[in-house]
């Protein structure tokens, strides 16, 4: 696992209890703020079918993780199944890592902007660093028996298996990131 993936564990100072049920009448509280460049804003964006938060952290892994606990803790209150859920942790930490690794390159200087919208029928995520971008096409294949042995190049593969929609704009910098909630399609509410 990478050093982002915060290992799936809750803060011992914030049980479940008290952070809200899944209703989504009821938004969370503001998420922490972490870094000296971290930055948070609610607001409705054009591009999000419902209101969303937006999340500007600086490239660094403890203000990934950090992005990355709220909105796991958004889909599980919107109760999507486990798998589901699996799906947007990954996705979601692969992205994270790959726009702070590849896309700003370590640079403190620079940002990662996320913004997110859950609801109980799907999560919507936006990543975009301030990077060079660079050319999806050019990626080599990670099955490619030539590639089988490198250590690196499964990102972009896991993100774009476990996702219902993966778009790549503004020249490689920006992915959008698209999760249906797999207990609604079964009845499951």
């Amino acid at each position: 696992m990478s050093p982002a993936d915060g290992r799936g564990r809750r803060a011992a100072a914030e049980p479940k209890a008290k952070r809200g049920g899944g209703d989504p009448a009821h938004p969370p509280a503001a998420p922490k703020k972490t870094g000296a460049a971290a930055k948070t804003t609610t607001a409705v964006a054009s591009n999000l079918a419902s209101p969303s938060v937006k999340m500007t952290i600086a490239s660094s892994y403890s203000d990934a993780r950090e992005v990355q606990r709220v909105i796991r803790e958004a889909v599980e209150r919107a109760d999507y199944d486990a798998d589901s859920q699996f799906a947007i942790k990954l996705s979601l930490e692969e992205a994270i890592i790959n726009a702070i690794k590849h896309g700003n390159k370590l640079d403190p200087a620079k940002h990662v902007h996320v913004e997110w919208s859950v609801t109980p029928e799907a999560a919507e995520i936006i990543i975009e660093d301030e990077g060079p971008g660079f050319d999806r096409q050019s990626v080599p294949d990670p099955t490619d028996d030539s590639n089988l042995q490198k250590l690196t190049g499964r990102g972009i593969l896991l993100i774009e298996t476990y996702m219902n929609t993966v778009e790549w704009s503004k020249g490689g910098r920006r992915v959008r990131l698209v999760r249906k909630n797999a207990a609604r399609g079964r009845g499951v509410a």
